[in-house]
């Protein structure tokens, strides 16, 4: 029987800035369910890079390093689930994810025994039916939010020297930082002069909601790397707004990008976070931040 009570379905409340990934795993076409999902985070003030169904390892983990989140929430209604979800947590742990937790679930798919094991193998938890009776939705969004509570700033490197040597996982750490206004002041002094000395080029892409900024983007992307020999790095900073009532974002940029994999090209999400305009009071600080990660192009 589902639990009622009030404290199962009072939405958690973070301390924190809270990011997921959400998708649905390779070859899986059910989306229904992580789309409910990755709506109920959102409600709950979670920043949410949807990135849709049939998405590989390689996808989910690189999209989970390079927007810096704390957890990943995959649902799996296809065969390969352990193989998979075993794949996702060794490349995580060989690119310096290892504290991102991962939550997955897959109906009566994933069985008893395939969740004890996916779970002594590192993955935070294999949520099944009787959970979701026993705790409800908002009850499991409140588990995975509550695992994930963790400023993640405290991992940002304490200097720029990894950073201008294409440490992507330290620039992104970097971002959490300078987002969360939690940068040492002399780092941020020290960066924003190194970007000043720099003439990178930084092109700008605004329009309504729906307009096509994202599909715009991804051609001139694919332009970019075909005319050049992939010859670029390039920087992709995406900014959605944040909700005024919850704070929560669905960042839903990177699953119009088919042009951005490979390490040449870098993307960001930012939500706007209250900022009383349609960008975040974070994009200059992290242009700086590509700049001097040595990219040749910014798009924003």
């Amino acid at each position: 029987m589902t639990d009622l009570s009030a404290s199962r379905h009072t939405e958690y409340k973070a301390k924190n800035k809270i990011r997921f990934v959400t998708a649905a795993s390779l070859f899986d076409g059910h989306d229904a369910a992580i789309n409910i999902m990755r709506r109920i985070l959102q409600a709950s003030g979670a920043e949410v890079i949807h990135l849709g169904h049939n998405r590989s390892v390689e996808e989910v983990v690189t999209a989970a390093l390079q927007e810096d989140v704390q957890g990943l929430a995959v649902s799996s209604y296809q065969g390969g689930h352990v193989e998979y979800f075993k794949y996702m947590i060794d490349l995580l742990r060989e690119r310096g994810g290892e504290n991102i937790k991962v939550f997955g679930g897959g109906g009566g798919v994933i069985v008893a025994d395939e969740i004890r094991e996916l779970q002594a193998y590192g993955v935070a938890r294999i949520y099944t039916p009787e959970d979701g009776q026993k705790m409800g939705l908002q009850g499991m969004i409140n588990d995975m939010l509550a695992s994930c509570d963790e400023d993640l700033s405290q991992h940002a490197p304490n200097e720029l020297n990894g950073v201008k040597r294409g440490d992507r996982r330290g620039l992104a750490r970097l971002i959490t930082a300078l987002e969360n206004g939690a940068t040492e002041l002399k780092l941020r002094e020290q960066m924003l002069k190194e970007a000043d000395a720099l003439s990178v080029p930084v092109l700008g892409v605004t329009g309504t909601g729906g307009s096509g900024k994202s599909s715009l983007a991804d051609e001139l992307v694919r332009r970019f790397r075909l005319d050049q020999e992939d010859r670029l790095d390039i920087a992709i900073l995406a900014v959605d707004p944040s909700r005024r009532k919850s704070g929560g974002a669905l960042l839903g940029d990177r699953i119009r990008m088919n042009a951005i994999a490979g390490s040449r090209v870098f993307m960001r999400s930012l939500a706007t976070r209250g900022a009383e305009s349609e960008i975040s009071k974070g994009v200059p600080d992290v242009i700086a931040a590509c700049k001097v990660a040595g990219f040749d192009l910014v798009l924003v």
